[in-house]
């Protein structure tokens, strides 16, 4: 029993670096998640809402995680943001540079089905999330850099935590985004450029 409670502290130790940040799009403003986890844009850089821990979880994988909310950044299967008390498959998030070193965001699980083309996180131009599968990699709305504020230490967010009312609430097919509300409907025709 000794070497079991040595092995359920290691685990319970923090182990993965990652850093609090600021994430800054190219379209000029500041992500940022609410505290009952809406997820939008906001031109204020000392927000404390603009405060997210990003958390190695797989190579240039992260998840991204509301500081002050406490809550992680999730895609769904129709490409909606939405905040997540727990950590799922659905909130991981590629990290990638792009050309113009501005860093992009994209779904590790979802894509569009014919040509392959990842889904992004991105803001269009009044600062409003928008549809991951609206999103494109060469438009300013996808672009992001990174303003580190510290470097931490996390505890790995463990996928076990899934319990039945996760699955229930996927099988259902809502959008959980803001409490079951989209975020903005009409922002899906705009282009975020």
């Amino acid at each position: 029993t000794i070497l079991r409670d040595k092995t359920h502290q290691t685990f319970s130790k923090p182990q993965l670096k990652g850093i609090v940040t600021r994430l800054f799009s190219e379209q000029g403003f500041y992500l940022q998640m609410e505290p009952d986890g809406t997820i939008n844009g906001t031109k204020d850089e000392n927000s404390d809402y603009t405060l997210f821990n990003l958390i190695p979880v797989g190579l240039r994988v992260v998840a991204i995680q509301g500081v002050k909310a406490g809550l992680y950044v999730g895609m769904n299967a129709e490409g909606f943001l939405y905040s997540s008390e727990v950590f799922t498959v659905e909130c991981k998030f590629k990290e990638s540079v792009f050309e113009n070193y501005y860093v992009i965001y994209s779904s590790t699980l979802y894509r569009q089905h014919e040509s392959g083309r990842a889904w992004f996180l991105g803001l269009n131009k009044d600062g409003i999330i928008m549809k991951g599968n609206r999103v494109k990699k060469t438009k300013p709305c996808s672009h992001f850099v990174p303003r580190p504020i510290e470097v931490c230490m996390y505890k790995e967010p463990s996928l076990h935590e899934l319990d039945e009312k996760q699955r229930s609430r996927k099988d259902s097919g809502t959008p959980t985004m803001n409490g079951g509300k989209e975020l903005n409907p009409d922002s899906n025709e705009q282009d975020g450029s």
